[in-house]
């Protein structure tokens, strides 16, 4: 019975050691596999900066921008993303010194469990976005946003059904050779919850756009702007976008109202229609988006008084509404306090843009309530009366602007704001005043020279003394 016994655990022994090897070989299978598709990647790449001199030995799950599944040695994300993207104009050379180019190898097919690429702000001018992409059906996240890619963006990127996110936008500093045709391939990218298509030349989808992503009952943030997208902003037959929160169409050319069926997404979060040609009247329901942080309906040709509804607001924290049309006073009284359940309206309001319009009249008193307010600009509009003393209670204001209107009077003491602010002088974070080009008169109040961070100061085209 005991040379059984002892049989029995020599044969279990021999047995999970053969499969402890068996596994291991297999897991070197798979290193070796998945570092040559890398290596077979890199080679044809250019690299002037070295990014990638990491890329050597076989421990390839730590080389520069590569991240592996832990005890499989499977890669599943490539990060290769330009760490200098040119968002300020002074870093454009460090960004051009940091980009990657060459030729994108279809050797990344072979990484099958591969979720995350992402090769944004590289320089891959003049190739297309590769086919081959649209048969990494693992994929979840895929930014091939200013690559210098050029031609039609492969329709079977429609593929990815797992995709969450797909940005392939553009650079507006130059001309885009990016387009689609055809827009029905997105209907498949069911997961969908962010797409990035700015500045790409989407003028021959008409107004199909619309139908096809309120296909995309995920869709989370959706960024068309610069598309050359014309005409109406059409009308979904039935609203399916509920988990809809940010929305930016600027920079196209919308001869439209303002969509109405956006007032019934109540996700929204943030919407920018600037720079189209919006005309007509800002909608009295627009107040009753309850989550809305973000509004920007600058440089459109907009009409009619702003709506008192506007204070309904609770949660907005930028509001651009400058270079339209829209006429007459600023509402004497705007809704919110109850709504907000607030002592004053719009209280997360931070920064107010309302310049470049024809509004009239006095300032009302609310603007004086908006106690968190850190930018107001009023300037170029009919503005009239005294600039009020209550002024002195914008404890967070770094810049405010009112030239180019018809204030008058002289400049009324604020110190009222120094008990407010809890401070020693008025305005203590105001950083930039102007207020050129009015009809203010009187000597030079003591308050002005209390602004301790003032850094800039404008005055001119007035009747001020002293």
């Amino acid at each position: 019975m005991e040379r059984i016994s002892v049989f029995i655990l020599v044969f279990l022994y021999f047995i999970s050691t053969k499969t402890a090897c068996n596994g291991h070989t297999h897991i070197n299978n798979n290193v070796q596999f998945e570092r040559r598709a890398l290596i077979d990647f890199r080679s044809g790449l250019t690299d002037p900066n070295n990014r990638l001199s990491s890329w050597k030995g076989n421990n390839y799950c730590y080389w520069h921008g590569i991240g592996c599944e832990n005890g499989t040695g499977f890669v599943v994300s490539i990060d290769l993303r330009n760490p200098y993207p040119y968002t300020l104009e002074y870093e454009y050379e460090n960004q051009r010194y940091m980009n990657l180019s060459g030729v994108i190898s279809p050797s990344l097919i072979k990484l099958k469990y591969l979720k995350y690429l992402d090769l944004s702000f590289n320089s891959f001018k003049p190739i297309p976005i590769p086919q081959f992409f649209g048969s990494m059906k693992n994929l979840v996240y895929l930014n091939l946003s200013h690559c210098g890619f050029i031609g039609e963006i492969p329709s079977n990127l429609g593929n990815l059904s797992n995709l969450q996110y797909l940005d392939f936008s553009s650079d507006s500093t130059y001309y885009s050779d990016l387009f689609i045709k055809n827009i029905e391939w997105m209907t498949n990218l069911v997961s969908l919850k962010h797409l990035g298509s700015n500045y790409v030349n989407l003028s021959m989808v008409g107004s199909q756009w619309v139908e096809v992503l309120n296909k995309l009952p995920m869709l989370t943030e959706l960024h068309l702007d610069g598309c050359s997208l014309f005409g109406s902003i059409p009308t979904p037959s039935f609203v399916n976008l509920t988990s809809l929160a940010v929305i930016a169409i600027s920079f196209n050319e919308f001869n439209s109202t303002f969509p109405e069926w956006f007032l019934n997404v109540s996700s929204l979060v943030s919407i920018d229609i600037s720079a189209n040609e919006l005309h007509g009247r800002i909608p009295l329901g627009l107040g009753e988006l309850p989550n809305l942080q973000h509004l920007d309906l600058s440089a459109n040709d907009l009409e009619g008084s702003i709506p008192s509804s506007i204070g309904n607001f609770c949660n907005l924290q930028y509001l651009n509404l400058s270079s339209n049309n829209l006429n007459g006073r600023l509402p004497d009284i705007i809704n919110g306090t109850e709504t907000c359940n607030s002592k004053s309206p719009l209280p997360n309001l931070r920064k107010l843009h309302l310049e470049n319009n024809q509004l009239m009249g006095k300032f009302p008193n609310w603007l004086g309530e908006l106690k968190n307010l850190e930018k107001l600009y009023l300037y170029n509009n009919q503005l009239q009366g005294s600039i009020p003393s209550s002024i002195g209670n914008f404890c967070n204001l770094q810049y405010l602007d009112l030239s180019s209107n018809n204030l008058n009077g002289r400049l009324l003491d604020i110190t009222n704001g120094t008990e407010t602010c809890n401070s020693k002088s008025p305005l203590p974070n105001l950083r930039v005043l102007d207020l050129g080009s009015n009809q203010l008169m009187g000597k030079f109040p003591n308050w002005l020279g209390e602004l301790k961070n003032l850094e800039n100061l404008y005055l001119h085209n007035n009747q001020l003394q002293g």
